[in-house]
């Protein structure tokens, strides 16, 4: 059972905590693998989710307490009424978007304009691979299109087609796709082939935006000793992240799985697009830029408030 109460009604027993297996949550595969979950006053138990949708599933239905996911599902619970808050962020600036080399090579030319003339030459748009509407990435590159660039509504300025991170490689390689928004470890990977290079890097886009985040229901934000220590853990493990890549690299393949080896999660420590925090000050005002467009793609009824977005109380009490 997720969040067993104690007899007294107010301190939990058992915390369930959600992840979703990509790269940008690099503090719960530290956590896990180095035995941090151990430090927590409570018992700890790990579900793996594929997506966020599936997490926030899971959430709204009591069934998890706390979870590594990216913002926006974050967002959508809280526009739902969950009771819950972001304890800690977890990682920003974590995309690059990139394209085959014709196509770098036509923006480093045209900047804005490349998308008209692209057309023009093509008969088409640009095939891009998309996230789903309203997640981080497909957010971000909106933003990119429509604000950063100008040239108009994301939708009527490229084709999208729905590619999951873990295919967008495979999409791209193969000719299906031109361009796409891509996090580690498989920006890497793309950065490795001869044939496609980098359009821009999402800290230049939106500096400082919020990727994934420590999300926890309010049991456990009112519990101060579990999501104290639970937010302490977390910055242990932003700190071990920062001294030992390679260790905490080698924490995240063996988690991961499905591909992402050692070697490849290693490489991608080195990357611009791996940037892991714990202050959740830090991304507060992307949050709220990130959320506008959330609630314009329909995800969320109205952008979500900091303060109903937010839980600072248990990192702020740690600083004091």
């Amino acid at each position: 059972m997720a969040g067993c109460l104690g007899r007294s009604g107010e301190s939990l027993d058992s915390v369930t905590v959600a992840y979703v297996p990509i790269y940008p949550n690099i503090q719960h595969y530290v956590m896990e693998q180095e035995g941090y979950y151990e430090s927590i006053p409570v018992d700890v138990s790990i579900e793996r989710f594929s997506s966020g949708p599936n997490v926030v599933k899971a959430f709204a239905s009591g069934d998890v307490d706390a979870a590594l996911f990216g913002i926006t599902p974050a967002m959508v619970l809280a526009d739902k009424g969950t009771d819950a808050g972001i304890l800690a962020a977890n990682s920003k600036n974590g995309f690059k978007i990139v394209a085959t080399t014709e196509l770098v090579d036509l923006y480093e030319q045209e900047g804005a304009a490349t998308f008209e003339r692209f057309e023009r030459e093509h008969g088409r748009k640009i095939r891009f691979g998309a996230p789903p509407d309203g997640s981080v990435p497909d957010i971000v590159l909106r933003y990119w299109i429509q604000e950063d660039l100008d040239v108009g509504e994301m939708d009527s300025v490229i084709d999208q087609s729905k590619v999951p991170p873990a295919k967008a490689v495979q999409t791209i390689q193969s000719g299906d796709i031109d361009a796409t928004i891509i996090q580690e470890p498989f920006a890497t990977v793309i950065g490795q082939d001869d044939g496609f290079g980098e359009l821009a890097w999402s800290g230049n886009i939106l500096e400082d935006h919020p990727v994934t985040v420590l999300f926890a229901n309010q049991q456990v934000i009112d519990d101060s000793d579990v999501s104290q220590s639970l937010v302490e853990q977390h910055m242990a493990a932003t700190e071990f992240a920062a001294d030992s890549p390679d260790a905490a690299a080698g924490d995240a393949a063996s988690v991961i799985g499905s591909g992402v080896s050692e070697d490849l999660a290693t490489a991608a420590m080195d990357s611009q697009a791996s940037d892991f925090i714990s202050d959740p000050h830090a991304i507060t005002d992307q949050a709220t830029t990130m959320g506008e467009f959330v609630a314009n793609v329909g995800n969320v009824e109205e952008p979500i408030a900091t303060e109903n977005l937010f839980a600072f109380d248990p990192y702020d009490a740690i600083q004091e």
